[in-house]
């Protein structure tokens, strides 16, 4: 089957959330999703809740507080931020769901409001083919500026 072309594909958004609720409260990520759910079709109807389409996507949850990357279509970000709103407990137990921010990609709202970090990246001068040139290093990677581009190297090679 193949692909839609990119102005015809559904756009997104991402909204990073916040979860609190009591220590001993085990909520996964399914039930999160079905509560969700049941609060934007309480609060839209069947056709409403189907247009913002709200999709958790990843979701870390322990010890009372967790995170969650919802993904919302673009037009209907209001809406999905006031569903979000509405779940007031999952399976029995009582939460508190906070939006901390919207993104137009997952890694941008992950880095941004999530505090997952980013890749680091350090520049050095190393010693590659015979020469001293610029590097830019990220974590075990080192990229070596030659003339024509970039080569891709290790810290063995440096």
């Amino acid at each position: 089957m193949k692909h839609l072309p990119k102005h015809l594909r559904p756009r997104w958004r991402y909204l990073a959330v916040e979860l609190e609720a009591w220590p001993d409260a085990d909520v996964s990520q399914g039930d999160f999703q079905r509560s969700v759910w049941f609060a934007a079709q309480n609060l839209y109807g069947d056709a409403g809740s189907a247009d913002a389409d709200l999709r958790v996507l990843e979701f870390s949850f322990s010890d009372g507080t967790g995170e969650a990357l919802v993904r919302v279509r673009h037009g209907e970000v209001e809406r999905g931020r006031a569903a979000l709103a509405c779940v007031d407990e999952v399976r029995g137990d009582p939460v508190r769901v906070a939006v901390r921010g919207v993104s137009g990609t997952m890694r941008a709202a992950e880095e941004k409001y999530l505090g997952r970090p980013s890749e680091s990246r350090d520049e050095a001068s190393v010693a590659f083919a015979g020469g001293t040139r610029r590097a830019v290093r990220r974590g075990d990677l080192v990229d070596v500026d030659c003339e024509d581009g970039f080569a891709g190297a290790t810290d063995l090679d440096c």
